[in-house]
């Protein structure tokens, strides 16, 4: 079975829209405008390219990163790497050619069938509708993330508010850096 591993940058209140400026929020681009930047604190995103086996994202991030991503330097371990893309609506001729295999899942029966498929681990970026519905049905195992020194109040957030059971998480990984960012990495207790 292979690991389905969420990555987020958030706020100390669990705000996760917009850290690189995409429009439409207040606050957009808080993880460059509002907190020093120091090359360390972001180790665990190269890491992530080099671990990850295929990239898996909602259809609003899809939109958002594959217009930039092909191109840039920093996420080039990406372009080749197999993509899933959750959307009730795309379509294959919404999807951009310059960015290797990508493939429309439905429903996240299908999520949950291309985890149990051989390969190694599945990374899922920004997606906060998408990973707020993998939490609610139990198919995330690990949390990568990047703790903002900062409150942002309203916007998208990473976990869900459903009333369910609690979800016991164990830390496997933690740094603080000199700019109040921290780094938290988690297993899901099953």
């Amino acid at each position: 079975m292979r690991t389905l591993i969420s990555t987020a940058f958030v706020s100390l209140d669990g705000v996760m829209e917009a850290p690189g400026g995409e429009p439409g929020y207040r606050n957009a681009g808080w993880t460059f405008k509002d907190v020093e930047f120091l090359p360390e604190a972001y180790a665990i995103k190269g890491r992530e390219q080099e671990e990850a086996t295929a990239l898996l994202l909602g259809r609003a991030s899809y939109e958002a990163f594959s217009p930039v991503w092909p191109g840039m330097p920093e996420f080039a371990e990406y372009k080749e790497m197999p993509k899933y893309v959750v959307s009730a609506s795309l379509t294959e001729n919404d999807l951009v050619p310059d960015w290797g295999a990508t493939t429309i899942l439905r429903s996240l029966d299908e999520v949950a069938a291309l985890k149990e498929t051989e390969g190694g681990p599945i990374i899922v970026h920004g997606s906060a509708a998408l990973n707020r519905a993998l939490s609610d049905a139990g198919l995330i195992d690990r949390y990568h993330l990047l703790v903002f020194p900062l409150l942002l109040g309203a916007g998208k957030r990473l976990f869900s508010d459903t009333d369910k059971d609690a979800q016991k998480l164990r830390l496997v990984e933690h740094e603080a850096y000199a700019n109040g960012i921290q780094k938290n990495v988690f297993d899901v207790v099953r």
